[in-house]
């Protein structure tokens, strides 16, 4: 039996990453690459077979690319899509923390109270008070939520992580996931979409313009969302949701009737069809009219296999001709009236002998 490090992390592989900006070069050589909001999803990987296999779905010219501060060329892609559709994996898949990074790396990584490289209270708190946010962002830790999806329609099992640094873009993400959250309770996958969205607010008399990224719950109706985890197969294809299930395939049940000995188990067919919901219960339907005449040839003595009444070999015989008198042996059977049923065990109108004909 294998063993697993009980401290190791556990999680899919990461594919590539989903970004809402990118940076474009400067004019000025001596300045750094200029950053751009961007109105569609970037995506960067790299993979070139992923790259381009999102510029197919997404739009978009897969091309190589160096991220800031690193040496090592990647692939991106600047779609054309600014809504995406993915699936959340099962768990709490967001990872938020304010963070400040240089070229050793990450810096600090603090949640709002502690700085956790250094075990310090918040250290931007510290310096510049509660609105320590508003500060240019290489002085300040920048909040950074990143949050694992599932591309259906990507090659390979792995995530896709969406990273976000944006201050008011970390409050709406978060919102939108607990609304996923309380709906899977952190047990099974949800589809979902995603969009950017331009937002501005007022700060200190200034209009500040910024985007934000919008998760919900991508269901036909909103009582799934709220029913509880759903399947795996619901959540490649939501639309499964709001199908009825497909119709067993109903017995033959006039074949049955056909070889039923008695009226009382010609109406146990019928019995059965009902509860199935398969004929109406006033027996006005065309299946009810069939077993009813079953019924009624069994009644008469009507071999209801064969079409023939009476005993079988009997007949045969009769084939050869009159006897030496002319006359043929055979026995004339009255129509027999109505055989009562029980109370509510066959609608009037479908009862052996009874109208509807």
């Amino acid at each position: 039996m294998g063993s697993r490090i009980l401290t190791m992390k556990r999680q899919a592989a990461e594919l590539g990453r989903i970004r809402t900006g990118y940076s474009r070069p400067n004019p000025d050589p001596s300045k750094g690459p200029i950053p751009v909001k961007s109105k569609t999803f970037v995506f960067t990987s790299h993979s070139r077979e992923y790259i381009e296999q999102a510029a197919t779905l997404y739009g978009g010219r897969a091309e190589q690319w160096t991220p800031q501060r690193q040496s090592i060329a990647q692939w991106r892609v600047i779609s054309e899509a600014p809504e995406l559709r993915a699936i959340l994996p099962a768990g709490d898949p967001l990872s938020q923390s304010y963070e400040m990074w240089s070229g050793g790396g990450c810096a600090r990584r603090c949640d709002g109270e502690i700085e956790r490289l250094s075990g310090q209270s918040c250290i931007c708190l510290a310096r510049y008070g509660e609105d320590w946010h508003e500060q240019k962002p290489d002085k300040v830790c920048r909040p950074t939520s990143r949050v694992g999806v599932f591309l259906a329609d990507m090659p390979d099992l792995g995530v896709w992580r969406l990273e976000t640094k944006s201050y008011y873009a970390a409050d709406v993400l978060a919102g939108g996931l607990d609304t996923v959250l309380q709906a899977t309770e952190g047990r099974g996958m949800m589809p979902v979409r995603m969009w950017i969205e331009q937002r501005s607010a007022v700060r200190n008399g200034k209009t500040k313009q910024f985007q934000v990224v919008m998760v919900v719950p991508s269901l036909p109706k909103l009582r799934h969302a709220l029913s509880g985890p759903i399947s795996t197969a619901a959540a490649l294809d939501p639309s499964t949701l709001d199908r009825p299930a497909i119709e067993a395939a109903r017995p033959d049940y006039a074949a049955e009737a056909r070889k039923c000995e008695t009226v009382e188990a010609a109406r146990a067919v019928w019995r059965r069809a009902n509860r199935a919901g398969h004929v109406a219960r006033d027996g006005s339907d065309p299946l009810s009219q069939e077993l009813r005449q079953i019924a009624d040839d069994i009644a008469k003595g009507v071999d209801t296999s064969t079409g023939v009444v009476g005993d079988g070999d009997q007949d045969d015989e009769l084939l050869d001709g009159p006897d030496d008198d002319g006359v043929y042996d055979v026995e004339v059977l009255d129509d027999e009236p109505p055989i009562a049923d029980a109370a509510g065990a066959w609608p009037a109108v479908a009862q052996p002998g009874g109208g509807g004909r």
